[in-house]
């Protein structure tokens, strides 16, 4: 527990450097420290006051003290903890938000950024309190009951570090996609929580530092001390400026005008063999999967696995009756095939005419399919994108939408696609990771069919063509996002951020380079200031990319070019077209400013 919690201060820390916290910085520096300013001017006035009143005997004395006292009650009485205070909101709301974020809006039905647009909300009203006293009073009406109220914004802060927490979006890194991860899959053990803990409270310091030095600059520079009034109307309208940069997305562009100067550190986490062993924080073996390891992988005969785990956490169904849900124990005395699959994974793709095939053979004799769709990318989680997907394919058995990875979790499942087959007594018979054996598959369905009903008359079985590249012949699956960068052949970095690339002199067999500007996040690469390309030397039958936004791409190949138009939510389109044979070769896709890039895959 002592080394994950120093793994996420440290990979806090690293983040609270990076460029991703400048856009927050003047808010910080203005809103979290120099309104914090303890006003030397104004004790040295009130000593004044207290040494001269017994010894006034004039009016302009008598008035100066007066003065000098109506001043010190229209000063913002302002909090000297009021720093600590924005700090300790940011990282309560960033730790909450991160983790349970996503299952509090879905148990209240709200959108999924709403949290994001509620803070953006708070840090204009904030800021309008600050600018305009009258409007702050407005602020403080609803809250009238609490006693000894603390809501001003000129007072603790704690709202306005809740705002930012809301909006605050740290560069990502491999503590972050741990604490996403398990987050998204409910696995928010006492790991988890020290982890996200940690990784706020160290990702918060650098802002904490920078706000007390905002009120040191404040306290020692006199020009503050006389237009504190004038710092906070330059707060509030900074962080107005900051709410509506948000809403226009122009904190990334700022980010990333700016070199990832700490991409080496997060570099030596991402390649750190120890911390990853660390950040895979476990748990995942429980009561209902615990004997799924007594099943091989891809076994010729019926072995037995225990009872089938539940499907569980299931966003949304379709291809049911009126979309209702299905559990295991109703589908009890009859055989279940459960297909993981994602409609961009060329691999599911290739599985799918299979498992069509056997619903339409067997469905009537016994046979149910469930496709618990498992995404590998956010924009697999859009139920509308999984429903064109699944229509695409012709896919007509019932599909669970299993966006928070929980039934995936819960089947200690790692693979696309994956196929659990379960027989009459709910117990899992055969398990295949990834393409081919279909006609053992068929074969131990048939089996299981006639275990269930002896006198089932089964038809011939099906001929569907196995597509499934022999293993080693093709080009793997070549992903161009940060986190999951394979096959990379670049003399440069692969780094987060934005970042100049350029082919080098000699490209490996089955690798891929950039040329040109290139943002690298967790999801995608994106080209900058203009088209980016992208050389590939492959093996394989057919290439496919999956790509999003809008833009073209243009392929040259063999002397050849061809442009294709993309447009809308990413899905998987042909570059070169299946054929017959395997062959190698290379090509080159330059692709346009706009258009999102997250993978190769092969035939």
């Amino acid at each position: 527990m002592l080394s994950l919690a120093l793994i996420g201060f440290l990979g806090g820390i690293i983040t609270g450097i990076s460029p991703c916290i400048l856009p927050v910085l003047p808010v910080i520096f203005l809103s979290g420290g120099a309104m914090s300013a303890r006003g030397e001017g104004e004790t040295k006035k009130r000593r004044f006051a207290r040494r001269t009143m017994p010894l006034a005997s004039d009016a302009a004395a008598v008035s100066a003290t007066a003065t000098a006292t109506a001043e010190k009650d229209a000063a913002p009485k302002v909090s000297p903890w009021r720093p600590y205070f924005v700090i300790a909101g940011l990282v309560v709301a960033f730790s909450v938000f991160t983790l349970i974020g996503s299952l509090i809006l879905a148990l209240l039905n709200l959108p999924q950024d709403f949290l994001r647009w509620a803070g953006i909300v708070v840090l204009v009203l904030i800021g309008l309190g600050l600018i305009i006293p009258a409007f702050q009073h407005i602020l403080e009406k609803p809250f009238s009951w609490i006693p000894q109220k603390n809501v001003g914004t000129d007072k603790g802060g704690f709202v306005l570090g809740l705002a930012l927490g809301a909006v605050y979006v740290p560069c990502a890194g491999p503590v972050l996609a741990a604490i996403t991860v398990a987050g998204s899959t409910g696995r928010i053990g006492p790991e988890t929580i020290v982890l996200t803990i940690t990784f706020a409270v160290g990702a918060a310091l650098p802002l904490l530092i920078f706000a007390l030095a905002g009120r040191r600059v404040a306290e020692r520079v006199k020009t503050f001390r006389k237009h504190q009034q004038k710092i906070r109307v330059t707060g509030g309208v900074l962080m107005i400026a900051l709410a509506i940069g948000l809403v226009f997305n122009l904190p990334q562009a700022l980010q990333r005008l700016v070199p990832d100067y700490t991409s080496a550190l997060q570099d030596q986490f991402s390649d750190s063999e120890q911390i990853a062993e660390q950040l895979n924080l476990g748990g995942l073996v429980n009561e209902q999967n615990k004997d799924l390891d007594q099943c091989s992988n891809g076994g010729t005969e019926l072995e037995s696995c225990g009872i089938a785990p539940d499907i569980q956490g299931i966003q949304e169904w379709f291809n049911t009756e009126n979309n209702e849900e299905i559990t295991l124990d109703e589908l009890r005395g009859e055989v279940v095939l459960i297909d993981f699959w994602a409609y961009s994974c060329i691999n599911c793709q290739r599985a799918v005419p299979h498992i069509n095939s056997w619903y339409d053979a067997y469905k009537d004799l016994g046979l149910n399919v469930i496709g618990v769709h498992s995404p590998e990318y956010a924009f697999e989680k859009v139920p509308a994108n999984v429903k064109a997907g699944a229509e695409n394919y012709a896919i007509e058995y019932p599909v669970a939408l299993d966006n928070n990875l929980s039934t995936w979790t819960n089947y200690r499942n790692r693979f696309w696609p994956a196929h659990y087959l379960i027989d009459a007594e709910g117990v899992v018979r055969h398990i295949k990771f990834g393409e081919g054996s279909y006609q053992t598959t068929e074969k131990l369905i048939r089996e299981l069919l006639v275990d269930a009903n002896p006198d089932v008359q089964l038809p011939p079985a099906t001929e569907v063509s196995d597509d499934t590249p022999e293993a080693g012949t093709t080009t793997p699956e070549t992903y161009l996002s940060l986190g999951k960068v394979v096959n990379y052949g670049g003399d440069e970095k692969y780094a987060s951020g934005t970042n100049t690339y350029s082919y080098p002199s000699d490209l490996a067999d089955n690798s891929f380079a950039l040329e040109g500007d290139w943002e690298l996040t967790f999801q995608n690469a994106t080209p900058r200031n203009g088209e980016g390309s992208i050389k590939l030397n492959y093996t394989a039958s057919e290439v496919r990319m999956v790509l999003g936004g809008e833009g073209t791409i243009t392929v040259k190949r063999d002397g050849k070019t061809e442009t294709i138009k993309v447009s809308g939510t990413p899905n998987s389109y042909s570059i070169i077209p299946k054929s017959d044979t395997i062959e190698a070769g290379t090509l080159e896709v330059t692709v346009s400013e706009g258009v999102e890039a997250y993978s190769y895959t092969f035939g």
